[in-house]
């Protein structure tokens, strides 16, 4: 018996009934970014994994276990992309996207990491990105978030909270770090393995974590923006003052920390309860020190990255954006009358632009036809039969009015159509 093919654990097929509402929130995204200036830049899966081992941080989770890593043919260590900014960065200095200029950039498609899957953490995960490079101050950082502001609103989006954080500078960093690793080698004992690892390695990653027996221990642990530099503090305070001129909620959370080293001072997650464990939809922050790391001239940067198989997940927990399918399906009893159909779908196609006309293809009775119309969800099925043919018409059924069939000029039609608005 020959084995059945499956797809690669973590890696899902997104079907037709699911990939409608893809294709809405693709086109809000877009739409969006477009709208306050960014620029689409299409970056490979592929990259050099020094990039990442560099960027994100040799000792995060992504490098140290969750990259998909290999040798290509010529011995170079590469890996598919498991975050889009390193990659982005990347591209901007090879091409002198940031000499002497301003970028606004946005970026989307698969990322790549080996986790245990669950709803809304997969091994190959889609993001949409934007990146905006060259201006230090926190305008930019609010702006970032007015665009997924404006993202879920347009969408229709409910229960999605702002929480805000900043980790300040590295200098500053450190001597918080040095404090909190004094915190918790005192209450070592209390630390799980994961913990014990991290607390020499990336203490500031244990304020992330999700172990209910650590969070009063967490809860408890100095807070890093009592620990900021005046610079950060006042960059965090001006960010702050423009959300509340804005109008926009949201809550000071000291816990976040994210999980990349390459952040500094201004970090952030949209989150929601509705999800389950996997409850951040949207993440970013500022990382004015990834451009010279790279090897390109200190330059500012800021940007997020939004879980798209998350959102889509909540839309379809909010029943938003289901498509409505709409539109005609012919259908023709008789090779002359198919043949005819054939051209007066072309016909329609080009009068109506964006309609979706189908074809029945195939043969079958008027009856199994009319099931097939009423199936695909079209709003009329336009009848061609010997008799019609023989007319020069075209029967009209409505399939989701309660109107009785009607006949109607070939010629016609189009104009029909459009003044029943279906066209």
């Amino acid at each position: 018996m020959t084995k059945k093919l499956q797809a690669v654990r973590g890696m899902n097929d997104i079907l037709p009934e699911r990939s409608g509402r893809w294709h809405v929130l693709e086109d809000v995204v877009r739409g969006v970014f477009a709208d306050y200036g960014y620029r689409e830049i299409r970056l490979p899966l592929l990259e050099p994994t020094e990039l990442f081992a560099r960027s994100i941080g040799e000792v995060t989770d992504i490098v140290e276990k969750e990259m998909y890593t290999f040798a290509d043919r010529n011995g170079e260590s590469i890996t598919l992309r498991p975050e889009g900014t390193a990659g982005c960065v990347r591209a901007c200095i090879q091409h002198g996207l940031l000499h002497n200029q301003t970028q606004r950039l946005w970026y989307g498609g698969p990322m790549f990491r080996y986790e245990r899957p669950q709803r809304g953490r997969y091994r190959q995960f889609y993001q949409f990105g934007a990146e905006a490079f060259g201006m230090p101050g926190p305008d930019v950082d609010a702006e970032l978030i007015l665009i997924g502001t404006r993202i879920w609103r347009t969408l229709g989006l409910r229960g999605i909270r702002l929480e805000l954080n900043s980790l300040g500078l590295p200098e500053a960093r450190a001597g918080y770090r040095a404090v909190l690793v004094d915190y918790f080698r005192a209450h070592r004992d209390r630390l799980d393995r994961d913990s014990q690892r991290r607390l020499e390695s990336n203490p500031l990653r244990i304020l992330d974590s999700k172990n209910p027996d650590l969070q009063s221990l967490v809860a408890e642990a100095p807070r890093l923006l009592d620990h900021l530099d005046p610079e950060s503090a006042a960059h965090f305070q001006g960010l702050r003052t423009l959300l509340d001129q804005a109008g926009i909620e949201y809550r000071i959370n000291p816990r976040l920390v994210r999980g990349l080293d390459y952040y500094t001072r201004t970090v952030f997650e949209w989150v929601t309860d509705q999800l389950g464990a996997q409850g951040t939809v949207c993440a970013g922050g500022r990382y004015d020190g990834l451009v010279s790391e790279l090897g390109g001239q200190a330059t500012p940067g800021v940007g997020f990255a939004m879980g798209v198989d998350r959102l889509i997940d909540l839309m379809q927990d909010q029943t938003l954006g289901e498509p409505d399918l709409g539109g005609i399906y012919l259908v023709a009893s008789g090779q002359a009358a198919a043949a005819s159909a054939l051209v007066l779908a072309e016909r329609l196609r080009d009068q109506s632009p964006g309609t979706r006309i189908l074809l029945n293809c195939g043969g079958g009775s008027f009856k199994s036809q009319l099931k097939r119309a009423d199936k695909s969800q079209a709003e009329v099925a336009l009848v061609l039969g010997e008799e019609e043919l023989a007319m020069g018409t075209v029967g009209v059924k409505f399939l989701r009015r309660s109107v009785e069939q009607r006949t109607r000029p070939m010629a016609e039609i189009a104009e029909h159509l459009r003044a029943e608005g279906v066209i």
